[in-house]
């Protein structure tokens, strides 16, 4: 199955199958002017610690907003800044190194992931586009990733439909459950940190694929009616 152009929402270190969408897509594009959505993959990944599920949360800068009068379902996701008052960079490199220093390319990739978290970009969106970037440059996929540039168009219209545009924003979501990954023929396991104690763990953050696999994670993300 092949994307000639796929919408997708700002994510932060998103799902496997959020990439398995850009891998498999002529193009890709991600939404720049959608109002911000709570507990939803923009500011939130989900990794696999030794003690199970694990969700880190980017936090984010609403206040000045709200003094404005907008309600939190109101709020441009471009106006959004990261907050930093809390320490939450800490807190994620910590569990990430918890839970994948002895993967066998955390080393060898976390410099370049670190190097983008340590910059201290204040946008949330240009955070979660350049981690997305990096990663998938990281991966080896060569699909662009490119930031909408469009006034806001809903989900389901007909407009979108015309232009030849795959529609993920609303179905690539933590609290949906979803078939991409069966749809595409990449619901297979791959090895994983703690595989011998919890099983098989799917659709975790991107990061559990490419540390675990490296240099094979653009195989496992490509369909085998891409290639």
């Amino acid at each position: 199955m092949i994307f000639e152009t796929s919408l997708l929402s700002t994510a932060y270190f998103p799902p496997i199958e959020y990439f398995a969408v850009i891998a498999n897509s002529r193009r890709a594009e991600i939404e720049s002017g959608e109002m911000y959505q709570k507990q939803s993959y923009r500011t939130r990944c989900h990794i696999n610690g030794a003690n199970g599920l694990l969700v880190l949360t980017l936090p984010v800068l609403r206040s000045a907003l709200k003094e404005e009068g907008a309600s939190s379902h109101k709020i441009p996701t471009a106006d959004l800044k990261i907050d930093y008052s809390k320490p939450w960079l800490l807190q994620h490199k910590r569990a990430l190194e918890a839970a994948y220093m002895s993967s066998p390319f955390f080393e060898y990739y976390m410099d370049d992931i670190y190097e983008i978290l340590d910059s201290g970009e204040e946008s949330l969106l240009a955070m979660n586009t350049a981690l997305t970037r990096k990663v998938a440059e990281l991966i080896g996929i060569e699909t662009p990733v490119e930031l909408s540039g469009r006034e806001f168009i809903m989900p389901g219209s007909e407009v979108l439909v015309k232009e030849g545009i795959s529609d993920f924003r609303d179905s690539i979501h933590p609290k949906r459950e979803s078939n991409l990954l069966e749809r595409l023929q990449l619901n297979k396991p791959y090895w994983q940190v703690f595989t011998n104690k919890q099983g098989f763990v799917p659709n975790l953050t991107i990061l559990d694929l490419l540390f675990n696999e490296g240099p094979n994670a653009i195989s496992y993300l490509e369909s085998v009616s891409y290639r």
